[in-house]
This record gives C-alpha cells, structure tokens and sequence, in this order.
C-alpha cells in the first residue's frame, strides 16, 4: 500500500461553482497524481477486500474512474447508474432531486438480481439524492446495498446521513 497521502491538500475548492454560494469540491487534482489514485483505490480496495460484496455499483460519471479499477482489482462486476438517456437496452428509471434541482437516473435491468450484494460507489456524498436514486434501483432489482462508499463526504449537507437512515452504511476517504 502506497504511503498516506491527505487528501485535503489536493483536493480543490472551487467557490461559487456551479453556481454562487456553492464550494465545489474538485476531485480532478487527484488523477493527476498517480500516487493519490493509487492511495484511494489501495485503500478502498484494502476495506473490501473480504467483504460479502458480490457486485460493485458506480454512479455516473466521476464514480466510474475508481469504482472500475476497484472492481477490476477485486475481480467483481461492475454495475453503472447513469443519466437518463445513456444506456442501451432495458432500463429502469428513478427520478430525484438533487442540489440544484431534479434528475432522472437509470441503471439496465440485467445489472443485478436477488441475493447480490452491491457496494455502491460515488466520488461525493453530498445530500445524497443520486445514491438514494440509485440504492432504490438496485432494490427494485431485488438486490442488496451492503454499503455506500465514497471519496469525499460532505456531511454538513445530509447526504451520508440520509442513506444511513435508509439502512446502509457510508463510508468516505475524507470529509469536509
């Protein structure tokens, strides 16, 4: 495992974006270094690696650049949540608001069934409307949301607490 890297000191705040009164916290400064990106997803994967995990579910789209290596390294499918619009074949829909208004996100409907056991991912938990969209596709698909996992935590907004409260645990590399 790589040496501990602060993920605050490279993590950016963005002020009044995307739009003012909102500090935007940028993640793209961590895929510039090859050793952050490693720090997380050794990290990550160190946490998961003997959980009953069967399924790792990423949410579009900054959560697909980890969540892929991490299913990759621990040899596990990977399910994405995506827009509206974006994937082929049969979908199923789950409309949400979020920050800044409302948003429809979907997921194929051969992503998952009964008895898998998925980890879902994303970069930010923020008022946590897309991870609870996207936990509510997984369970129509008779799946189960072992734990949400996730870079950065903003918890001031409610987010982490909000899942917690829909019975699946959260966890993030850092908070703010």
């Amino acid at each position: 495992m790589p040496q501990d890297i602060d993920l605050h000191q490279v993590i950016r705040a963005v002020q009044d974006w995307p739009e003012p009164g909102v500090t935007f916290r940028d993640i793209t400064p961590l895929f510039k270094q090859p050793e952050a990106l490693q720090y997380m997803v050794d990290t990550l994967c160190s946490r998961y690696a003997d959980a009953p995990i069967t399924h790792i579910a990423c949410i579009d789209a900054r959560g697909f650049l980890v969540a892929s290596i991490m299913a990759y390294k621990l040899h596990l499918p990977l399910i994405l949540v995506r827009k509206q619009g974006k994937l082929p074949g049969a979908c199923i829909h789950q409309d949400y608001t979020l920050e800044y208004g409302t948003t429809t996100v979907e997921m194929q409907t051969d992503a998952c069934s009964a008895g898998d056991k998925v980890l879902l991912f994303d970069d930010l938990i923020a008022t946590g409307g897309t991870l609870l969209a996207a936990i509510s596709l997984i369970r129509r698909l008779g799946a189960e949301v072992t734990d949400v996992a996730a870079i950065v935590d903003l918890p001031d907004l409610g987010g982490s607490a909000r899942v917690t409260e829909a019975g699946v645990p959260c966890f993030s590399l850092c908070a703010y």
